[in-house]
């Protein structure tokens, strides 16, 4: 038997139309709109609602209904727009509500999202389903001179949705394939703004991480949850600034609220992991940490309280690095790695179809007199090797070289001379 389609993400994307549909105790919401109106002064219940990406009706109107039962605030007003236009300002009894609540967490933004929500949504969402063709994949490198070989390795690997390894020498683009194959996965996913667990507030959309499709407005598709916004496929990355700590939830004792980790934030999409091995934290206890992720698309992380939440690992993880591989982390490891695929110096053909891409794109004039005289005499004869990077800034050298001497930018001897000189170090 064939299997099941699984459900459509907007299955569990339905606008909530009482407090019980939210997913959330009733409490937090009291709280969360308490809050609001605590640092507001004064504020009107449609206002309320688009604070917190909930519909007036079902939902708030019925949180405001409780708070002013129980005295916590009152209305002042209206602004003529019906109840939605009422205002509310907290009572004394109220402010005293509101402290208690801030001490348990300052959080007043959108109201969270349940785990059981987010895990279904991520999963029916999942980079998993999108898969590419060696034209598509063709056409996402087109910008760069790579061989057919490279293209074979790259295909597969991002196919594969799970994880790659990018090492060789410095200067030969590593970080820009991994670029490229993050470019490759386009389409959408639902972020919430944040999650509940326990009470615990954990906030996953991040502005500097998340490339939003909507603009983060209450405004939504008709009976879509406006706790959820729509983004880019992630592509989150890292590099020598990572910690250990940074992988687990991020505690923050001001606001005792919770930031989601890189991983977390880059479900859905892409996580690179730059110059590996640069970081303070060994590379084996770092690889190590993905062991179980990698192994059963699932990661754990702690709150405060001791308590491990399981988390989807919907990510292709990547790890680019300048260094031997065998230096950084056993075979053990490197079985675990689905795709390792090694980024080599530009063989001499590839140099010059490099160099003549991007003097076309600086408009410099390319001659074969004058390539051919850079091989020779600062490549070949100092025994030095071809990078990926070095066309591009040699010329940037030759631009920046005729600026000065109020000269058009050629390949010229002189020139190349002058820029040979100024970019690499003398030993």
């Amino acid at each position: 038997m064939p299997s099941p389609i699984p459900p459509a993400r907007e299955t569990y994307l339905r606008e909530p139309t009482t407090l019980a549909d939210t997913g959330l105790n009733p409490g937090l919401i009291y709280d969360l709109t308490l809050k609001l109106i605590y640092f507001a002064g004064e504020v009107s219940g449609q206002v309320i609602a688009d604070q917190l990406r909930l519909p007036y009706t079902g939902v708030v109107d019925r949180a405001l209904g409780f708070l002013i039962k129980e005295e916590f605030v009152s209305i002042t007003g209206s602004t003529g727009f019906g109840e939605r236009g009422y205002n509310y300002v907290i009572t004394q009894k109220g402010s005293v509500k509101a402290q208690e609540a801030l001490a348990r967490t300052q959080y007043a933004g959108p109201a969270p999202v349940a785990l059981e929500t987010y895990v279904q949504v991520t999963r029916a969402q999942t980079i998993g389903q999108v898969h590419f063709t060696k034209t598509q994949v063709r056409e996402a490198f087109a910008h760069l001179t790579i061989s057919e070989t490279m293209l074979r390795r790259i295909g597969p690997a991002a196919n594969s949705a799970r994880s790659i390894f990018l090492y060789g020498p410095p200067g030969n683009g590593k970080t820009t394939i991994a670029e490229s194959i993050a470019a490759l996965f386009k389409g959408d996913v639902y972020i919430p703004y944040a999650l509940e667990v326990d009470s615990q507030i954990i906030q996953v959309f991040d502005a500097l991480s998340h490339n939003s499709i909507e603009q983060p407005t209450p405004e939504k598709a008709e009976g879509l949850d406006a706790r959820w916004l729509l983004c880019r496929r992630p592509f989150i990355v890292t590099g020598g600034e990572l910690t250990l700590e940074a992988l687990d939830l991020i505690f923050d004792p001001i606001s005792k609220a919770y930031q989601a980790p890189h991983q977390m934030k880059a479900n859905g999409g892409m996580f690179l992991i730059d110059d590996f091995g640069r970081q303070q934290v060994r590379p084996r206890d770092l690889l190590n940490r993905w062991i179980v992720p990698l192994e059963k698309r699932v990661d754990y992380l702690t709150l405060q309280t001791g308590k491990k939440i399981e988390i989807p690992f919907d990510v292709l993880i990547a790890f680019s690095t300048n260094l031997n591989p065998l230096d950084l982390v056993d075979d053990a490891f490197l079985r675990r790695i689905r795709h390792k695929i090694e980024v080599a110096n530009p063989t001499w053909d590839e140099f010059r179809e490099i160099f003549l891409r991007i003097a076309t794109k600086r408009s410099i004039p390319f001659e074969d007199e004058g390539f051919k005289y850079l091989v020779l005499e600062h490549y070949v004869k100092v025994k030095r090797e071809p990078k990926a990077v070095h066309p591009r800034d040699l010329l940037d050298q030759i631009i920046d070289l005729a600026k000065y001497l109020e000269i058009e930018p050629r390949l010229s001897k002189e020139l190349i001379d002058a820029a040979v000189e100024a970019y690499f170090v003398k030993m």
